[in-house]
């Protein structure tokens, strides 16, 4: 048993939402498109949504992302609904693409969750995809006054203090020439289960406005740093880190080695992207690298270091020196 997606809308809306969905997340199985155009009536819709229902499983359950409460599409998926009660289907209506990437994660973080659990979660999350810049367009968030003593600062954490075991968790490394993006947001994020993204350049943390833009880009309840390279030597042989569960974000493989010979615990590199320039060679669509990039990879294999080259979970890992045997990088 698994969760069947339908993504359905007055005219195309729904085709483009699922392949910016696929663009960001990676194709996605039991996922289905239904559209309403304007030659079409009520009884074709039924049909449609029919046909792809019957593109799952008996035993799926089936989740429907439609564009508007009462329009067409989501009247035929609740007379469908209705003729079914046997058969569990949530509706939910306001598609936009925040809902559909939010329940691609739903299903990859937990595949046992019921439609209803992954209904909830959507909603409650894909609200937070409604933002604006200049922030103050923003409406302001309704508080709960805090207790006088939670509202007292804290203070920064002693030198010395051992929290947890003491050991920074380092739940993923990624090397992306993009750092922090959407497919990282709404793929690596949730798959590393990480409480802090820690982007390590110091070129970026020279940079106040790519820092900037980098927090800006963080999801909600993730805590965002961007430190250089040294920093993240030190803070990862810091007690106080000991509870820090992060994803450690890369720009170059050269940052990762001077990481790695500092002591940062690096065990696994997942390798993303490497963006291409003059001199460099490309070893597939994403990957770009010289001789230098190729030695320093080799000397990552030499400490201990694997490979994970993948651009989002779902795609199946390949063979990093395979890939660059076969480019004959020069």
């Amino acid at each position: 048993m698994g969760i069947g997606i339908i993504i359905a809308s007055h005219g195309k809306f729904a085709e483009g939402i699922h392949q910016s969905g696929s663009m960001i997340f990676g194709d996605q199985e039991k996922v289905q498109v239904v559209t309403f155009m304007p030659s079409e009536g009520p009884d074709d819709l039924y049909a449609h949504f029919n046909k792809a229902i019957a593109q799952f499983d008996v035993d799926d359950e089936i989740l429907v992302l439609a564009d508007l409460w009462s329009g067409s599409p989501f009247n035929q998926a609740s007379r469908i609904a209705r003729e079914n009660p046997d058969r569990k289907i949530a509706i939910i209506t306001g598609l936009n693409l925040p809902m559909l990437i939010q329940a691609y994660t739903e299903r990859m973080m937990d595949a046992n969750a019921t439609v209803e659990q992954v209904a909830a979660n959507i909603i409650k999350e894909a609200k937070g995809g409604i933002k604006a810049l200049p922030e103050e367009l923003n409406p302001a968030e309704e508080t709960t006054a805090a207790p006088v003593e939670a509202a007292a600062p804290q203070g920064a954490i002693p030198e010395g203090t051992v929290i947890g075991d003491g050991k920074l968790k380092i739940n993923l490394a990624r090397l992306d020439t993009r750092l922090l993006h959407g497919q990282v947001v709404t793929n690596w994020v949730p798959y590393s289960k990480a409480d802090r993204i820690i982007v390590a350049s110091d070129d970026v943390a020279k940079d106040e406005l790519r820092k900037e833009l980098i927090k800006q880009a963080a999801p909600n309840g993730i805590k965002v740093n961007v430190v250089p390279i040294q920093k993240l030597i030190d803070a990862s042989k810091d007690p106080r880190f000991g509870n820090t569960h992060a994803l450690v974000l890369f720009e170059t493989v050269q940052d990762v080695l001077r990481a790695v010979e500092g002591g940062v615990p690096i065990k696994e590199l997942n390798v993303g992207s490497m963006a291409h320039s003059t001199g460099k060679t490309m070893v597939n669509n994403v990957l770009s690298m010289d001789k230098d990039d190729v030695a320093c990879f080799e000397k990552l294999r030499d400490l201990g270091v694997e490979f994970d080259v993948r651009k989002v979970p779902n795609d199946s890992k390949k063979d990093l020196f395979e890939l660059i045997k076969k480019a004959n990088v020069q």
